[in-house]
């Protein structure tokens, strides 16, 4: 049993056959999906997937790529529906993806910094963990994640591709760490040692589909839930566990990090 802690199910590649992607999911013993918005607009479709299919869980955030486009009223109405979630249908599990990408700098250093502030502070108001976009970016992520102490233990940096060095200070802020198909992958050496230094219990699972397809399908597109099978066999091998030893230990902590109800 797996738990894809982050995807994408409303993108291009996915929505069309959502039904199909969860049943192909559930037959390879994947059987919770969380789906990530990266906008109101997007989240308004991925409240709609999770509503239609019980095992869907939503996390809810602007993506740093999208800070420069965000604006109050975006801001304000991602406050809103986490609010009124919470409320009522409780889908919603996470703020996030949220944080800052060096790599691209879509939007200004600045205002990244400014809209990742802003989803940190909701997180801690409405008691929910956040999911950490950061790309180039991890130790600028850790000084501002040092500022919200009270988020310690409630944070997980998804995708982590970073070092040991990196991987040392966000586990002294109290964060987890997720792995994707990245870690599959021949030249992710660095990733790999990374992910022996870290304590089971701080170690998730996604596939970040419809991109990062796992080897030995690293060619596939797109990437979907059933895979994250083969990043889990890959990053059990890689931490000397059995694939039994890690998907136990991968979904309870998805569970408890997530708060998710046992199915």
């Amino acid at each position: 049993m797996l738990i894809d802690t982050h995807c994408h199910l409303t993108s291009p590649e996915l929505r069309p056959a959502v039904g199909a992607v969860l049943a192909r999911a559930a037959a390879a013993g994947v059987t919770r999906v969380l789906t990530v918005a990266t906008d109101p607009a997007d989240l308004a479709a991925a409240l709609e997937v999770a509503a239609a299919h019980p095992t869907v869980g939503v996390i809810a955030g602007i993506h740093p790529h999208e800070a420069g486009r965000c604006g109050a009223a975006d801001l304000d109405a991602l406050r809103a529906a986490v609010r009124a979630d919470a409320a009522g249908a409780r889908r919603i599990v996470a703020v996030g993806e949220t944080g800052l990408d060096f790599h691209y700098d879509f939007a200004p250093r600045p205002r990244q910094e400014e809209v990742f502030r802003a989803q940190l502070t909701l997180a801690r108001e409405c008691g929910l963990p956040v999911v950490i976009h950061a790309r180039e970016s991890e130790d600028r992520v850790c000084d501002i994640l040092a500022e919200h102490p009270a988020l310690a233990g409630r944070v997980v940096f998804h995708c982590f591709s970073a070092d040991e060095r990196v991987a040392a200070r966000a586990l002294a802020l109290g964060c987890s760490f997720s792995f994707t198909g990245v870690v599959t992958f021949r030249k992710a050496d660095t990733i790999r040692a990374a992910a022996r230094s870290l304590p089971p219990e701080r170690i998730l699972l996604e596939t970040d589909a419809p991109w990062l397809s796992p080897e030995p399908h690293r060619k596939v597109r797109p990437n979907e839930p059933a895979l994250l099978v083969h990043t889990a066999r890959s990053l059990a091998a890689t931490r000397g566990e059995s694939f039994e030893t890690l998907a136990a230990t991968t979904t309870a902590n998805a569970r408890r990090f997530f708060r998710l109800a046992e199915e």
